[in-house]
This record gives C-alpha cells, structure tokens and sequence, in this order.
C-alpha cells in the first residue's frame, strides 16, 4: 500500500515534471500543502526533503520553497538504463511485433524497456510521457498520438527536448518537432496498392482512410495520386473518412450505406486504412449476403498476422514491423551514447496478393 508520504511526493513531482508549476515557480505552503493533501506537516516536510534532495525544488531561507532547475540538474544519461516506449496501443495488432523488435536491440545493450499505453488518445500520451520524465528514462520512443490533430502536449515534449533525452518517432511523427523518426514510405505504398487494383481492372474502388493520423493521410493521398495517373477513370473513385474515435459499428453502417446499390455506383473492390478495418469489413459483407471477391474485392494495409489465416486471405501491404522497432532502437542508443544527431529513415512496403482480389475481365462490345 502506498504511503501518505509516497503520495504527496509523487503527486508534487507529478505537477513539476507537468509544468503545473514552472522553474523558479513558489509552491505553496506546508499548511497549503497539508490542506492540499489531508496529511500531517511531518508527511509534507518528509517529501519536501526528498525532493530537494532529488534537485526538484530548492529552499529560500526566510522565502519558502521553490521549483529548482531540475531540467537542467547534474545527470549523465548512461547512468540510466531504461528507455521509455510510447504507442498508442500495446498487446494488439501489429504493435507486438514493433516492441519485440525494440526490446530486442535495448536488451542486447543491457537496458530495460518502460512501455506507456495511450489508447490513441492525448491525455493519456501526456500522462505516459510525465511519468517517464518522473522515471528519469535515458530516451524516448514515441509513436504520436492523432498526428495530424493540434497537440496539447508539445510543451511536455519541449521538457523532453529541454532535458537532453534524445526522442526517436515511430509510424508517424509531429511536424512542429526535431527529433528524428523512422516510418513508412505510406503514400507510395498505398499508391502501389491501388495501382495493382487498376491494373486487374477495378475502376470503382471505394477507400476508407482514418484521418486524424498522419499514416491515415498520407496512405489516402496516394489513393489520390493513383487516380490521378488515370483521367478516364479518376471520377469513379471514392474515398470515405473517419476518426480513431468513431464507434467501429458507425463506420460500418456508413459502409454498408455505400455499398447497399446494386446500381453502377457501387465499388468493385473496398481498400481499408489497415487489416484489422479490413477484416471487420469482410465481415459486414458476409452479413449481406456479399461475396469477396466474387462480388467486392477486398484489400487492407500492414500485413497483420491473421490477414493470412481468414478466407479468403486478405491482399495487403506488408509493413516493416520487427524491422522498424529496431531500427528505431538502434537510432535511439546512437543519440545516447553517441550524442549524435540522426536523420529520418523512411522505409518501403511490399504488395502481397492473396485471394481476397480478382482480376475483372472487361466485357467487349458486340460489332
């Protein structure tokens, strides 16, 4: 059980690292304080002092407690031996696959891995990143959370930068920021997807694109950009949107709304923002009775482990997973233990076809 004093410490330690209370900021009072947090002045002066001792605030005499420079405190980063991984989800999907391959390298250096959950959501990223600034980890490995949404935590991130902790992006990463990323080359890769729809004759392909990330925008854009090499035909695509946040079954009713026509309007083939869209997708067609790909064809993006396994198989984009969670760590120890500055990697995808697309043969006009 954690104690009154362990409580106040790390609540006060919490709102520093927050910058609820900035450098040279005075905190409150110990009676405040013993108000704040319902304990005895002994518990109040007890934390106080581990704190002071840690170098998070600094005593005036005669002036009452304030925040001390403690980005700036004596620190040598190989000391630590933790590394801070942040995505915004953890035991499902292809992130497994992406820590595997980051643990690997940062354990081969004899370090540890802390890992945070953001559930995609940005309270929760800035929660992550306080309490890695409260563990004091060596560096950062952050996959952005709504990347192409304003972000609320950027002045956490200035701490960071502020603090001399080297920062590795992953799948995405914010533009205001200058710490390096490795990602996916996804607008080529979506481009390439597309193009193989074309070039089996699907002219009507409906896309649905998760917009509030940057993968999201970048994999419509080369939907876009596919269409446009064909002018014939560039009308007949036909993208659809939607957010992390939206409820799945919303997505699918809106889905099923633009497939119910039996008219000409109706898409040859759907391709999905990832696999995980895709197979919920398939199952949506299944319920009304719609074959794939008899029917619709069907494609998704990131090669998912069960993408194989469901029938028909699912034609996909194999996205780099083990291979990126290490080339990030390797990025990341270079930064520490080298104080070098890294460039962006960008890294390609490969087209695997399976048996969820068809080849539409075009019908020839009778003379």
């Amino acid at each position: 059980m954690e104690t009154k004093y362990s409580k106040v410490k790390k609540g006060l330690k919490h709102d520093i690292v927050g910058r609820k209370y900035m450098i040279h900021d005075k905190l409150p009072t110990e009676s405040e304080l013993m108000d704040m947090f319902s304990v005895s002045r002994y518990t109040i002066r007890r934390a106080m002092g581990d704190l002071e001792h840690e170098g998070y605030i600094e005593r005036v005499q005669g002036g009452g407690m304030y925040v001390a420079d403690w980005v700036n405190k004596d620190s040598d980063l190989k000391l630590n031996r933790t590394v801070g991984v942040v995505t915004t989800h953890i035991a499902d999907y292809i992130f497994p696959n992406i820590i595997s391959g980051i643990d690997q390298v940062i354990s081969d250096e004899g370090m540890s891995v802390l890992i945070g959950n953001t559930h995609d959501q940005h309270d929760k990223e800035r929660q992550s990143l306080i309490n890695m600034l409260d563990n004091d980890v060596a560096g950062f490995i952050v996959e952005p959370t709504q990347s192409t949404l304003d972000n609320p935590n950027l002045d956490i991130y200035q701490t960071i930068q502020e603090a001399g902790k080297p920062v590795v992006f992953i799948n995405s990463h914010y533009a205001e920021l200058p710490f390096p990323y490795v990602e996916l080359n996804d607008e080529n890769a979506e481009k390439q997807l597309i193009e193989h729809l074309l070039d089996v004759g699907h002219e009507k392909i409906m896309g649905i694109f998760q917009v509030d990330d940057r993968q999201g925008v970048n994999r419509m854009s080369g939907f876009v950009k596919a269409y446009q090499n064909r002018p014939n035909i560039a009308s007949l695509g036909d993208i659809m949107m939607y957010r992390s946040s939206d409820d799945i079954n919303s997505v699918l009713n809106q889905v099923k709304e633009r497939i119910s026509s039996e008219n000409a309007t109706r898409p040859t083939a759907i391709v999905c923002y990832n696999d995980e869209l895709a197979i919920e997708v398939l199952g949506l067609l299944s319920k009304m009775g719609i074959s794939v790909p008899d029917d619709i064809s069907l494609a998704g993006f990131d090669d998912y482990e069960l993408s194989k396994y469901i029938s028909p198989g699912l034609t996909t984009m194999v996205h780099p997973k083990r291979e990126l969670g290490i080339d990030a760590a390797k990025m990341l120890l270079s930064m520490i233990n080298k104080g070098s500055k890294s460039k962006p990697k960008v890294l390609e995808a490969e087209l695997v076809k399976r048996d969820s697309v068809k080849k539409i043969v075009k019908k020839r006009s009778k003379k």
